[in-house]
């Protein structure tokens, strides 16, 4: 533990980033794409049609089901949330109600996120060698300049983006799992005072991940991080290798007890099967290259930032603030791994990713900084450049070729022009140029300006596909255009309807978004008039009507998705 620290920095590269410019920058970030669209397909279309089932006492809180079917996603704790909010702002319309508590979630990773970071950094073993005569980076400013730098690799990461403004349980287990992170190195800076406070900030953590469909993940987050307290050495200030006031054994006993406790009643209540849910490892080389591709892009630019920390402070990986985040890491890529490259699980990687990523930054040459800010510059406009000339284009028909692109993309889509919308694209774009003037000019150097361009550059983007391409993702990206075709054919059945093979989030659209009302072909025999049946369930069918009573009506696709496109069948 007596190895020098590969970090130099000197008090002039620390200098604060502003606070008003952060959060205007979290701001900026954050807000987009929660608010005016409706839900999307999938798993954020499902999650809701519980949370407003759950509200309205059409189901219970603690056995959640869609038409009686078992949710596809076990959780308990995001679809209260969503059915809280609902009743909590009855002055709200219910699809931007429920999206209130998730945004504070995503706040409180962000938040969670910095902390977590600045205790790592505070640590003696992180601290940058001291000069003969003095002029190296104050412990206070340089954490404090490492923790920017940890907020700015997240909102960087390109794979945070969109599962983050998603109603989905993956936000509820991603904030949880900041929380216990920042826990983890509260305890890890060895103060006695704030061992109560992060042991219940760390009892809170694990009981909420569990209840969010991460059971497996909580035991192994949890028991990892105590046993990695009880295991790596200490250092005090001064650098001596004496011992810091370690955290008492039996409370991290206590709290590995309590973690194996939430974990295991979170599979119990949750009714999650581990082997069912939890296992399905890649078992071909396409897998493999598939995995690795969305390794790559997912956590894009943390994981290069990350390696070279690895590298570079290889001497010091027993050190808390390489050795805690690096298992955090590790956990979440194996979780999701196992599941078959489920990116939900690999979300829980990042905020581990982003604290390993700034501290790469007191280690990196120049000449790699500029690196960074070329490829970012180069890259994120080109992206933005397309947004707007494909927005252009689908407004004006001018050029002609993206405007057909998108007409055979996107069948039935009408785009308008909304001044609500184009302003905010607008402001962005110029916050975007000037950020790039000002980051070519000549200014003092400060650690975290290598990644104000990824971090400004993933915000860049992620605005203005959810402003400029908001009605052509909600037209894309959500059942309701094709639930409204399908309540239009119905037109006077749409009180009873027979439903057989659908996913539960093409239930939930079909109930909400085209006010149909379903009953499942397999409990409720030939009650209604009309079925609405999947492509994929024909060769069952005959098991549960005789189709000689039954004829074919319609066919209601979704773009020109054919996996997705309903039949409907009236009886004769």
């Amino acid at each position: 533990m007596n190895r020098p620290t590969p970090a130099i920095v000197a008090q002039s590269a620390v200098r604060r980033l502003p606070r008003l410019a952060l959060l205007l920058f979290c701001l900026a970030y954050v807000l987009p794409g929660f608010f005016g669209r409706e839900p999307w397909k999938n798993e954020d279309v499902a999650t809701f049609g519980v949370m407003l089932g759950m509200a309205q006492g059409q189901m219970s809180w603690w056995t959640p089901e869609v038409l009686g079917l078992p949710l596809e996603t076990p959780a308990l704790l995001p679809y209260w949330l969503g059915a809280w909010a609902i009743q909590v702002l009855p002055f709200l319309s219910v699809e931007t109600a429920v999206r209130v508590p998730y945004v504070l979630l995503l706040v409180l990773t962000l938040t969670a996120n910095w902390y977590a970071a600045y205790q790592l950094a505070r640590l003696p073993q992180a601290q940058p060698v001291s000069f003969a005569f003095g002029g190296e980076a104050r412990p206070l400013d340089y954490a404090r300049t490492l923790a920017d730098a940890a907020l700015l690799a997240l909102i960087a990461s390109l794979g945070l983006a969109q599962l983050s403004h998603e109603t989905t349980p993956a936000l509820v287990a991603l904030a949880c799992a900041a929380l216990l992170a920042h826990a983890v190195a509260r305890l890890a800076a060895g103060q006695p005072r704030e061992h109560l406070s992060a042991a219940v900030q760390w009892v809170l953590a694990v009981w909420g991940m569990a209840f969010s469909g991460a059971p497996l993940l909580t035991a192994a987050l949890g028991l990892g991080a105590a046993a990695l307290l009880l295991w790596l050495p200490r250092e005090d200030s001064a650098g001596t290798g004496d011992e810091l006031a370690a955290t008492p054994r039996l409370l991290l006993a206590a709290l590995a007890l309590c973690t194996a406790v939430a974990a295991a009643v979170g599979l119990v209540v949750t009714q999650v099967d581990p082997f069912g849910r939890y296992w399905n490892p890649p078992d071909q080389w396409s897998d493999w290259t598939s995995l690795a591709q969305m390794l790559l892009w997912y956590t894009w630019p943390a994981w290069p930032l990350a390696l070279w920390t690895l590298w570079r402070w290889r001497r010091q990986l027993r050190s808390p603030h390489v050795a805690l985040p690096l298992w955090s890491v590790l956990a979440a890529v194996v979780a999701s791994g196992l599941q078959g490259g489920n990116e939900r699980a690999l979300l829980i990687a990042l905020p581990g990713l982003a604290s390993l990523a700034a501290f790469a930054l007191p280690t990196l040459r120049r000449s790699v900084s500029a690196l960074i800010d070329w490829f970012a510059l180069l890259f994120f406009s080109g992206c933005g450049l397309a947004i707007w000339v494909i927005w252009f284009a689908m407004t004006t028909g001018t050029p002609a070729k993206p405007a057909a692109n998108v007409a055979r993309l996107a069948p039935g889509f009408e785009p308008t022009l909304s001044w609500l919308l184009l302003l905010p694209a607008l402001a962005a774009t110029a916050a975007w140029i000037w950020l790039v003037a000002w980051r070519a000019g000549k200014h003092r150097s400060a650690l975290w300006k290598s990644l104000v361009l990824p971090a400004a550059g993933s915000t860049l983007c992620w605005l203005l596909l959810t402003s400029l391409w908001l009605p052509l993702l909600d037209h894309g990206r959500s059942y309701g255009p094709m639930a409204r075709r399908m309540a239009q054919l119905l037109k006077d059945d749409t009180a009873c309807v027979l439903v057989h093979g659908l996913s539960q989030a093409q239930i939930v659209a079909l109930q909400h978004q085209g006010g149909l009302s379903l009953r499942r072909l397999d409990t409720a025999g030939e009650a209604c008039a009309v079925l609405v049946v999947s492509p994929n369930a024909l060769r069952g069918l005959s098991q549960h009507l005789d189709l000689a009573h039954w004829g074919f009506e319609a066919t209601v696709p979704r773009l020109n998705d054919r996996r997705e496109t309903l039949l409907i069948y009236r009886r004769r």
